[in-house]
C-alpha cells in the first residue's frame, strides 16, 4: 500500500546488496535457490500462530524496482560495480513464491513461505519478508489471544498512538483486525482496509468545558444517534456515573433517543464496572453498554471477567499494537536448496543448538485431520512425494523417532498455495473481512480447544515422512563427517 506516494524497495538490509553484487560478479545471479521462511516458538508460550502481512508481501514484491536516485545512493557507497547498479536499474522479480493462504494457524519449525527463484532475486526481498511476517503475525496472533479472553464481547485496537510509529499503528491495526478485533480507532487503517472504526471522546473535551455536565450535553446533542461518555475525568461513581445518568434523561429522551454507552479509562475497572452497572440498570439504562480501557490485554481482561467485571466492550492499545509481553516474533529466512543441473540439491544449517538445524530442501506442508475433522498434526514431506492417506501412512517423530507410527483414517490438506510464478501474481487476495473468517473457522471447528489455553498449552505435533527424516539424518551425518 503507498506505493504511489513512495518506494519502499530500499527497505532491506545492507547485506542484501553486498551480497547481490558479490553474486553478480560471480557470475551466479541466474542460479536458481529456494529459501524457507519459519519461525522456532509462539509468542507468549502459545500452542499456535496467526500468519498475517502477506498482501504487504505481494504488494513489495510487485512493485520492486529502484529509481535513479535509488542507483545513485548506492553509487556513492563506492562497493558496487557499474554493470550491476545498471542490473538494478531494470531489476524485477523473476521467481516463484508459495505460502500459506493469509489468516492461517501456524505453527514452529514449518516453512509458512517458500521463494524459488534466481540467487538475486530470493536475496533482495528477503528483509521485506521478514519484517511484514514477524510484525503482523505477531499482532494477529496477540489480538487472538486477547479477544478469545473477552469471551464473547467485542475488542477494538485502541492502540495508533502507543505504536513504534505511523506504519506500525496502520498495519498493526489491520493484523489486529485479522485476529479477530471488531473494529479500530485508526482511522488510515480504516480507510485502506475497510475496518469499521470506532472511537467516543476525550479527556480533553470533559475538560474544555466549564463542567462535566455540559461537557457531556454539548456532546450527546452532537452525537445524538452514537452517545459513549466518558465518565472518569473527574469521579467516575460521584459525578461521572450521575451526569451521564441525567444526560440520558435530560437530553437524550427528549429527542427520543437512548445513551450508547460509558467508557471507563482508569481505576478498578472491574468493580467500578459493576457499581456503574447497578446505577444504569437502577434508572432503567439497562441497554447502556460499559466500555473499558487502559493497558489491557488477555491476562488482565480475564482478571476483570473472573472478577464480575460487567463489560461489554474492550477497547485495547499498547499492549495490542506493541504485544508488549513478547515483541519479537522471530521469523528467519533460510536456504534450503540450490539448483545443480536442473535438480534442487537440499542444504542444511548446522547449529550446537539443535533447534536451530534446519529442515532442509523442497518440501510441502500438510495439515493432517482426524475422521471428525481435527487438526491433529501437521506433516513435512518431500515436495517429489506423492502421499497416500486411504492408506495407513508411516510417518517419524522427530523427538521419538524410534517409535513406528502411523495416520490412520486421516486427510490431509497441503498448506501452501502458489503466489507467484516466473513473477507474476497467481493469487487472488481474499478481503480483510475473509481473512478474519478464516481465522475464526480454523479456531473454531479444527484445532483442538487445548492448543488454544493460555496456560501449558497442547504441543501441537510436527511430523515428517520417513523420506524427509533420512534425507536431514543423512546431511547431519555428512556435516559431521567432513
Amino acid at each position: 500500500m503507498q506505493h504511489n506516494e513512495r518506494n519502499l524497495s530500499m527497505v532491506m538490509d545492507f547485506y542484501e546488496m553486498t551480497m547481490s553484487n558479490g553474486y553478480f560478479v560471480d557470475q551466479n545471479q541466474n542460479a536458481r535457490v529456494a529459501f524457507d521462511v519459519f519461525y522456532r516458538k509462539n509468542p507468549d508460550r502459545a500452542g499456535f500462530s496467526i500468519f498475517a502481512g502477506l498482501e504487504q508481501i505481494i504488494d513489495y514484491i510487485e512493485n520492486l524496482h529502484f529509481e535513479d536516485d535509488d542507483i545513485a545512493y548506492l553509487r556513492e557507497q563506492d562497493l558496487f560495480s557499474e554493470e550491476f547498479l545498471s542490473y538494478l536499474k531494470e531489476f524485477s522479480f523473476q521467481g516463484d513464491v508459495y505460502a500459506f493462504p493469509e489468516g492461517t494457524v501456524m505453527y514452529p519449525n514449518e516453512p509458512v513461505l517458500t521463494v524459488i527463484a534466481p540467487l538475486i532475486d530470493a536475496q533482495l526481498i528477503e528483509t521485506a519478508i521478514l519484517l511484514e511476517i514477524n510484525h503482523q503475525s505477531l499482532i494477529a496472533t496477540k489480538a487472538r489471544r486477547i479477544v478469545k479472553a473477552s469471551k464473547g464481547r467485542v475488542v477494538s485496537d485502541f492502540g495508533a498512538r502507543r505504536a513504534h510509529n505511523m506504519d506500525a499503528a496502520v498495519y498493526g491495526a489491520r493484523a489486529a483486525y485479522i485476529g479477530g478485533a471488531a473494529a479500530t480507532a485508526t482511522v488510515l487503517a480504516g480507510k485502506l482496509f475497510q475496518i469499521p472504526v470506532s472511537g467516543t471522546m476525550a479527556h480533553s473535551w470533559v475538560m474544555y468545558f466549564g463542567d462535566e455536565f455540559t461537557a457531556f450535553q454539548k456532546y450527546a446533542q452532537t452525537y445524538p444517534d452514537a452517545a459513549v461518555l466518558l465518565v472518569d475525568t473527574y469521579d467516575v461513581l460521584e459525578s461521572g456515573v450521575p451526569n451521564a445518568i441525567r444526560t440520558a434523561k435530560e437530553v437524550l429522551e427528549p429527542m427520543g433517543k437512548r445513551l450508547k454507552g460509558i467508557r471507563l479509562d482508569s481505576g478498578d475497572l472491574a468493580y467500578l464496572s459493576k457499581r456503574a452497572r447497578r446505577m444504569l440498570d437502577d434508572v432503567g439504562l439497562n441497554d447502556c453498554k460499559i466500555i473499558v480501557s487502559n493497558s489491557l490485554d488477555e491476562y488482565t481482561i480475564t482478571s476483570i471477567l473472573d472478577q464480575g467485571g460487567c463489560i461489554d466492550s474492550f477497547g485495547v492499545g499498547e499492549r495490542l499494537i506493541t504485544s508488549r509481553s513478547e515483541p519479537v516474533f522471530g521469523a528467519v529466512y533460510k536456504i534450503v536448496a540450490v539448483e545443480e543441473d536442473g535438480v534442487f540439491k537440499p542444504r542444511i544449517k548446522i547449529s550446537e543448538n539443535t533447534e536451530k538445524i534446519t529442515n532442509p530442501g523442497l518440501k510441502k506442508v500438510y495439515r493432517i485431520y482426524d475422521k471428525e475433522g481435527n487438526a491433529i498434526a501437521d506433516l513435512l514431506a518431500k515436495a517429489d512425494q506423492q502421499l497416500d492417506f486411504s492408506v495407513p501412512l508411516r510417518y517419524v517423530d522427530p523427538v521419538k523417532p524410534w517409535k513406528n507410527r502411523y495416520f490412520e483414517q486421516c486427510t490431509a490438506k497441503e498448506l501452501q498455495i502458489p503466489i507467484f510464478v516466473n513473477g507474476h501474481l497467481v493469487y487472488k487476495l481474499p478481503s480483510i473481512k475473509e481473512m478474519a473468517a478464516y481465522v475464526r473457522q480454523q479456531l473454531e471447528h479444527e484445532i483442538w480447544e487445548e492448543e488454544q489455553r493460555f496456560e501449558n498449552p497442547h504441543k501441537h505435533y510436527m511430523d515428517m515422512t520417513p523420506e524427509l527424516y533420512e534425507e536431514k539424518m543423512n546431511l547431519l551425518y555428512e556435516a559431521r563427517a567432513e
